[in-house]
């Protein structure tokens, strides 16, 4: 049975994660400054990258520790989280106009994303697996899903970087530091990345506890506990964003963060696992079935009635909280 240091672990956790990830993207970016990387290529990759690494460490740790279930929730349920609970707060208190050409690349390779992942799984032959006494069906993530989501990947950063070279001045003056600030930095990034590595361990650790003392499986825990825990940066962009009044600002934020949840995170478990002579990763039915298609289904609400009136309408961000709370009652019950 857990005890209450069980989730005083699990929330130390889900702190180091979140405070660490902040300090690391924030120091990521400054190293990148003192080695001269020009700053399209710091926002299009090292800042989009970082700006997740708190899913992305969690899975991989799950995947190393043979959590597959939660290594794959993680990843489809923050992207669910992202989108029905977070997008779907902020545009129902403030809906706002988006310009088509901003949001009509994100949302395409969303939706391709997740469509490979369900191509990717279901061309293989399910088989009944037992991963720390839970006992299952699961579909595998194949090579042509891995393929698939890494060119999506390759694509956005590529976009990403085009887009950022083209609205940056070449003008800009280089930003130069002391010795004492780069020591500074450095420490800081250290500091960061260890936050995270040390946190992601207890997450996971602790969650799994959890899991079993409620007598629950890893899946349902990391679809909704994790999963939102390792989203919390997003929703503390998107409360910002709202109290200025940039919509547009959490809008790419959390199409941004997706799109590498979706296509970098599962990819990088795979080969993990197939490194670990695991095989390939394992994605149970339910995943397949049912967290992807909702995952796919609020994506579709959110994106496409927005291409076509270049408008975020609060119309959509009742009906994803909606289906959010309906998808969490069916993920428990």
């Amino acid at each position: 049975m857990a005890t209450a240091l069980t989730y005083v672990f699990f929330i130390i956790g889900l702190i180091l994660i979140i405070k660490g990830g902040d300090i690391f993207v924030d120091s990521a970016t400054k190293v990148a400054n003192m080695l001269g990387v020009p700053k399209f290529i710091i926002g299009a990759t090292i800042v989009s990258i970082a700006t997740t690494l708190p899913e992305i460490i969690v899975s991989i740790q799950a995947t190393l520790s043979k959590n597959v279930d939660m290594a794959v929730g993680n990843a489809i349920g923050s992207v669910t989280a992202n989108t029905a609970l977070i997008l779907g707060l902020f545009i129902t208190f403030m809906p706002f106009e988006i310009k088509r050409k901003d949001i009509s690349f994100k949302s395409i390779a969303m939706i391709f994303a997740v469509v490979f992942i369900i191509i990717g799984c279901i061309v293989t032959q399910k088989k009944e697996l037992s991963f720390k006494g839970e006992v299952g069906e699961y579909y595998f993530l194949s090579a042509l899903g891995v393929t698939l989501l890494f060119t999506v990947f390759a694509i956005f950063i590529f976009e990403n970087i085009k887009c950022i070279k083209s609205e940056t001045k070449s003008d800009e003056s280089k930003i130069s530091y002391c010795t004492k600030e780069k020591v500074s930095c450095i420490i800081l990034f250290i500091l960061g990345a260890v936050g995270i590595i040390f946190g992601a361990r207890l997450l996971v650790k602790y969650a799994t506890q959890i899991a079993i003392s409620l007598n629950i499986s890893q899946r349902v825990i990391s679809v909704i506990a994790v999963a939102i825990g390792t989203s919390l940066p997003e929703l503390v962009t998107a409360l910002t964003a709202l109290k200025k009044k940039s919509g547009s600002l959490s809008a790419g934020n959390i199409l941004g963060a997706n799109i590498i949840d979706l296509t970098l995170i599962l990819p990088l478990c795979s080969l993990i696992s197939i490194t670990k002579g695991s095989g390939e990763l394992a994605v149970s039915l339910s995943c397949v079935n049912f967290d992807c298609v909702m995952c796919l289904g609020v994506i579709l609400i959110a994106v496409l009635p927005t291409i076509i009136s270049q408008k975020f309408q609060r119309w959509q961000g009742i009906l994803l909280l909606i289906i959010y709370g309906i998808y969490i009652y069916f993920v428990v019950r």
